[in-house]
């Protein structure tokens, strides 16, 4: 099939999936015979965890002088022009659109229409205008797992650079993105599909209060994590859990979970030789090991995707998780939830063991931070993709970082300087929007990140196969955990065969 032809198809299929015209299974199957590679692509069905969360910062944050005056400069021959961008819910969208959008506007006279969709109707928006070349929209949101379908159809930043050095923001600095970023989320072979922009990951979030009435001390292990959470529920249950997971069978959300136990205790998803080994000795022991864990977990946990997990901290009902660093800075919100300035972060528990890239396939990296991000990228499409470019430079520079890091939550920013801004240094302290915890973050990225595999087929089995399959076990319908990952591994092969 010729790639016009494909991605024209994928388009079509995409929108009888989001009108309900075809079920969800075959809606994953048929995309990665397409070859979208879609990881995040199961993510999309349910929100993700939360997004602008009020600023903690009183004092009123602006644009730099000298950021303003280059939009005013730069951007003259661009007036009156429209840009359009459509985008999943993330701090950095929404805090661009809801706060300093108006910024931009202001200096340029270039207006900007963000689109916030679920991440599926994203998808839907830019396979459209791929196949039809329309230039609908003049930015991209891509995520991580898309790189490879749209690597073809979006202008290299690195080219940007070269190509027009008229419209380059000084200072901007490409190469202060965070290598493990560009790595991870940005990049497809030898091209950059736009900047890192977006960059959700698993950190440990625990009660500190809690912690110290037991007396226990923030987990270094994994086997720490276990007994904590074993105490905590024995000494407080069932007023108060040791943990509480994201386990909802057939849902993305369980498949991430049982990705950093797998890692965790040293198993990966697949091997050298391109072999599903999560049924293998060390993927075992991985299920038991989730199995003990969630017995300290509150009943119902078989029911929630990522929000329930966090509301579970939220309310008072666990005492930890390892999870989406996204979360942190809603916890210290004293509007939304009972544990404002209780919550602690450190980097993931240490792994019992740790299988090197080289030892896996298609490109999975085991690391017991789980990361799941996202590029912006100017379309080859675009009607107006010089404007296009400013706004993406504006919208990645490391000065919109720090605000949007500052206003917009405490995201994790993708640019290593800016967890340096005084800005951001200065929200490090108790309430919303907190950045306490920011440099848990930036060391989860440096040392512990870990990425699922990329295949075609890993939409189907990251959001169908292996979330079934692992949902059936917890149900109780498998005499072991052996036979429930072997039965997991016959369906990866199935699927993997066509």
């Amino acid at each position: 099939m010729k790639e016009k032809d494909r991605k024209f198809y994928l388009a079509s299929v995409t929108d009888r999936f989001v009108r309900g015209q075809m079920d969800r299974r075959s809606f994953l199957r048929t995309a990665g015979t397409l070859g979208l590679g879609a990881t995040a692509l199961g993510m999309g069905f349910g929100s993700r965890p939360f997004g602008v969360s009020r600023a903690l910062a009183q004092e009123q944050l602006e644009p730099s002088a000298e950021v303003i005056s280059w939009l005013k400069d730069v951007a003259k021959p661009f007036a009156g022009t429209t840009l359009k961008l459509a985008t999943e819910s993330t701090p950095p969208s929404n805090a661009i659109n809801s706060q300093l959008k108006k910024y931009f506007e202001e200096a340029t006279g270039i207006r900007v229409e963000i689109e916030v969709l679920p991440l599926e109707q994203v998808l839907q928006k830019l396979t459209l205008d791929v196949a039809s070349s329309l230039g609908s929209y003049d930015l991209y949101y891509i995520d991580q797992s898309w790189s490879a379908s749209f690597s073809q159809d979006v202008f290299d930043p690195r080219e940007q650079l070269q190509e027009k050095p008229d419209l380059a923001m000084p200072n901007y600095n490409i190469d202060d993105f965070m290598p493990a970023l560009v790595d991870g989320i940005a990049k497809y072979e030898d091209r950059w599909v736009g900047v890192p922009y977006d960059i959700p990951i698993f950190i440990m979030i625990y009660r500190k209060d809690i912690y110290e009435k037991l007396g226990l001390k923030a987990p270094a292990t994994f086997e720490d994590l276990l007994n904590n959470s074993v105490t905590i529920t024995k000494e407080m249950g069932p007023n108060l859990y040791g943990y509480a997971g994201q386990m909802k069978s057939g849902h993305y959300a369980l498949e991430c979970e049982w990705t950093s136990m797998l890692w965790g205790n040293g198993g990966s998803i697949f091997n050298a030789d391109k072999k599903f080994v999560g049924n293998d000795e060390r993927g075992i022991a991985a299920l038991d090991y989730y199995t003990k864990l969630k017995e300290t977990m509150p009943p119902g946990v078989d029911q929630w995707t990522w929000d329930g997990q966090g509301q579970a901290i939220a309310q008072g009902v666990a005492a930890s998780m390892l999870s989406w660093g996204e979360f942190f800075p809603y916890f210290d919100d004293a509007s939304q939830t009972k544990v404002s300035g209780l919550c602690e972060a450190v980097v993931p528990p240490q792994p019992v063991a740790l299988r090197k890239p080289e030892e896996c396939g298609y490109g999975e990296i085991p690391g017991t931070g789980h990361q799941g991000g996202s590029s912006l990228a100017v379309s080859r499409y675009s009607k107006s993709p010089d404007a296009a470019w400013i706004f993406m430079q504006w919208a990645t520079c490391a000065d919109t970082q720090a605000l949007i890091t500052t206003l917009g939550g405490g995201t994790g920013p993708t640019r290593a300087s800016v967890y340096d801004d005084p800005r951001v240094k200065a929200n490090a302290r108790v309430g919303a929007g907190t950045t306490r915890h920011l440099s848990v973050v930036r060391e989860t990225i440096d040392k512990y990140m870990g990425s699922e595999p990329d295949l075609p087929e890993w939409a189907q089995l990251s959001s169908d196969t292996i979330p079934v399959g692992l949902g059936k076990y917890f149900a109780g319908s498998y005499g072991s955990s052996k036979e429930a990952m072997d039965d997991i591994a016959s369906q990866v092969e199935t699927v993997l065969k066509g």
